[in-house]
């Protein structure tokens, strides 16, 4: 059974080496929408896959920490990203060109690790991520697939190559909460949400 939950954020990016000139010179900003999409085939002691207050947890702080941000590549001019990382106070550093598609498997990846380091209290099982749909506007989106997200075809992504500004972790619940899943520490959920 599939899960659906949504997201909502504002970003700003340059898609470098894209076809038109708008997108790959000019810093622009999207009003994005995030399909979050789990699967089980168990129910829970509340006869649910997952319940959707859990999702306000990592999932969505994930989520929020692109709101109201500029997206930058790790690989593109480095005077650029020294440059709006001295004007910008919120930012996330990828090592991938921030497209809709490489949004979509950055969340999958990152989401995916989070439900295999969360402590389930409900008697949950097996609830994996089975896709990640990122709407850049109202008339397109990238879908992301488990052999997408981690495809050799597509480029390796190294979590640990994932940067975030200081403004976007202070405003997480839990300061260590990514240097937990890097660590691969498992990520306590309270019982009661």
């Amino acid at each position: 059974m599939l899960i659906r939950k949504q997201f909502k954020f504002e970003n700003a990016h340059i898609v470098r080496d894209c076809s038109t000139t708008r997108c790959s010179q000019n810093i622009h900003g999207h009003s994005y929408i995030v399909e979050v999409l789990l699967e089980s085939n168990y129910l829970d002691n509340g006869q649910m896959i997952y319940d959707f207050g859990l999702t306000k947890l990592y999932i969505k702080e994930i989520i929020d920490s692109f709101d109201h941000a500029i997206t930058l590549w790790s690989g593109d001019n480095k005077e650029y990203i020294a440059d709006i990382k001295k004007h910008s106070q919120r930012w996330i550093e990828l090592p991938v060109n921030p497209s809709a598609e490489q949004f979509s498997r950055i969340f999958f990846i990152i989401i995916d690790k989070i439900l295999q380091l969360s402590t389930m209290h409900n008697n949950e099982k097996e609830v994996k991520v089975h896709s990640i749909i990122v709407h850049e506007t109202q008339t397109g989106y990238a879908q992301c697939f488990r052999e997408d997200a981690y495809s050799k075809l597509m480029g390796e992504i190294d979590i640990n190559s994932i940067r975030f500004s200081k403004q976007v972790t202070n405003e997480w619940s839990k300061s260590d909460f990514w240097q937990n899943i890097l660590k691969n520490k498992p990520l306590i959920t309270p019982k009661n949400v």
